[in-house]
């Protein structure tokens, strides 16, 4: 595929960006003050990515396909160009730029995941079991959420439920009973998600039939040893990719009938057992060479879409990785997260989540609280951070638990995450209507301050953010900290704690640790 001219656009006065690669939201906004070069070409640096920029002064940059994009000296450069390149401006500011883009590029669907995620938390059983799920363990999760007091919600069952990547039947030995533990799971209130990738297990007879069939992607043509004298290659011989679980084969979904046949095994596990959706992991664009041949043309970036149009026929379909396709209803997260104050844990979740918003993907998540990554041992686990990640976590889109508070808190740092557990619920249906209403515009429901505040000098506010119109969030992010400053936009504001504050102002407020400042603007 061949490249477009190199674009060179000038800065404006005090002009910010946005956009590109989510897991670079730490970096964002991008401005003339600070040197900045990525390609969006094959890396998206474990979560989501989207050929769009956006600018605080009106303008816009969007293509199909990726690009390079450098900010230096006071221009913006857009090189390494796979498609044509739009340009837009006269927009007026960062809502307006993006409101345009949406309307023309990826307009909302109408639809939004299924309510529950909104109005209670998500629980994933990662944690708790790792590589060794089962039936019983499953119930005996479910269960001690109830036990506790939690409300019921979506709950996934995590890697290995399977019998191999590939063959999406239960492990009989661990799983005897799926449809029942199901059933049961649903009669408590439950919804259920597995886990799911685009892998397939390479020494079985399953993989023998897809391979057969042209599943599968398939080797660039080079000769294979000593085949080469009896006139053989390897061109239609499936990749065999090293993965965290493993060694497997890679479904190769721009091919329309493997596409219908993955759909078909999923569309089973729904039509047999109850499953409500799945958490699709895997699919990054990196994993897939320029060199692999596939049923269709695609840039690795295009393998990683077709992997994301399989969740859409799902209520419930969440992803780590995911290229293009803003505007749809599917549940984005951030990528995985050490048990962290800074960088790599806790500090990243907001920049992520509001990157992810400013990009098409409004329902956001982030990440288990207190990280993905963490093992389950209370004697490493710092109970202040995992307060403030729930915290900061209550007003997300979307909250995901993963490691149980219950299990692993003292009884005060117990009492303070119920109390976000509650308030959660409060505010479910306040959150569901702005997942609606996102359905209806495209807009993100977690937004920068500068999206509201385009006026407000607010452009690199990182720490603090909008729940659509009204609620101003700003949680605590650094270990021990009890006061925190809070840049307030113009307006009469509520605290939760019930101070009024006139902005435009920047105050000081206490945040002890039993507290998450959030304020509702009044007028």
């Amino acid at each position: 595929m061949s490249e477009t001219p190199r674009l060179e656009i000038k800065l404006l006065p005090n002009e910010y960006w946005w956009g590109g690669l989510t897991r670079h939201g730490d970096r964002m906004p991008f401005s003339a003050a600070k040197p900045y070069r990525q390609s969006l070409y094959q890396n998206l640096m474990g979560n989501q990515g989207c050929p769009l920029l956006v600018s605080s002064r009106g303008r816009y940059i969007w293509s199909e396909e990726p690009f390079a994009l450098e900010f230096k000296d006071g221009w913006l450069f857009i090189d390494e160009a796979l498609g044509a390149v739009v340009q837009g401006e006269g927009y007026g500011n960062l809502r307006g730029a993006y409101r345009d883009t949406c309307r023309k590029f990826f307009p909302p669907s109408g639809r939004i995941p299924h309510p529950l995620s909104f109005t209670a938390p998500q629980y994933n059983s990662w944690i708790d079991v790792r590589k060794y799920p089962t039936q019983k363990k499953t119930l005996q999760y479910a269960q001690s959420i109830l036990d506790a007091g939690f409300s019921p919600g979506v709950l996934m069952i995590d890697d290995f439920w399977y019998k191999n990547c590939g063959q999406w039947q239960w492990d009989p030995e661990a799983f005897p009973q799926p449809k029942e533990m199901v059933n049961q799971l649903h009669q408590w209130g439950f919804l259920v998600m597995l886990w799911i990738c685009p892998w397939v297990t390479s020494d079985n007879r399953q993989f023998e039939f897809l391979e057969r069939k042209g599943y599968l992607i398939k080797h660039a043509e080079m000769p294979l040893g000593d085949d080469q004298e009896n006139g053989q290659s390897i061109e239609n011989w499936a990749v065999i990719q090293k993965w965290w679980n493993g060694f497997s084969a890679v479904l190769d979904l721009s091919n329309p009938a493997a596409m219908a046949w993955f759909q078909g095994e999923l569309d089973a596990l729904v039509e047999n057992y109850g499953i409500d959706g799945f958490k699709f992991d895997g699919g990054d664009p990196f994993r897939y060479m320029p060199d692999h041949i596939s049923n269709q043309p695609r840039t690795p970036n295009g393998h990683c879409e077709d992997f994301a149009r399989v969740g859409l026929k799902y209520d419930l379909s969440e992803y780590r990785a995911c290229w293009k396709l803003g505007g749809q209803h599917l549940l984005q997260r951030v990528r995985d997260k050490a048990h962290l104050w800074g960088v790599g844990g806790l500090a990243d979740t907001i920049p992520t989540s509001l990157a992810q918003g400013i990009v098409g993907y409004p329902y956001t998540c982030p990440d288990m609280v207190g990280g993905g990554e963490i093992t389950y041992d209370i004697k490493h686990l710092d109970q202040e951070l995992f307060v403030r990640w729930a915290q900061s976590g209550t007003f997300f889109p979307v909250i995901q638990y993963s490691l149980l508070p219950n299990r692993v808190l003292d009884k005060e740092h117990l009492r303070l995450c119920m109390d976000m557990i509650e308030l959660r619920k409060r505010m479910g249906p306040e959150l569901l209507t702005l997942a609606q209403e996102s359905a209806r515009t495209g807009e993100p429901i977690m937004r920068y301050m500068a999206y509201n505040f385009p006026e407000a000098g607010l452009e690199e506010a990182l720490d603090q953010f909008m729940l659509g119109e009204k609620y101003l969030i700003a949680p605590v992010l650094q270990k021990g900290q009890t006061r925190r400053l809070v840049r307030f936009p113009s307006g009469k504001w509520k605290g939760d704690d019930g101070s009024v504050v006139q902005g435009p102002v920047e105050q000081e407020v206490d945040a002890p640790l039993a507290r998450l400042p959030w304020y509702t603007r009044l007028d």
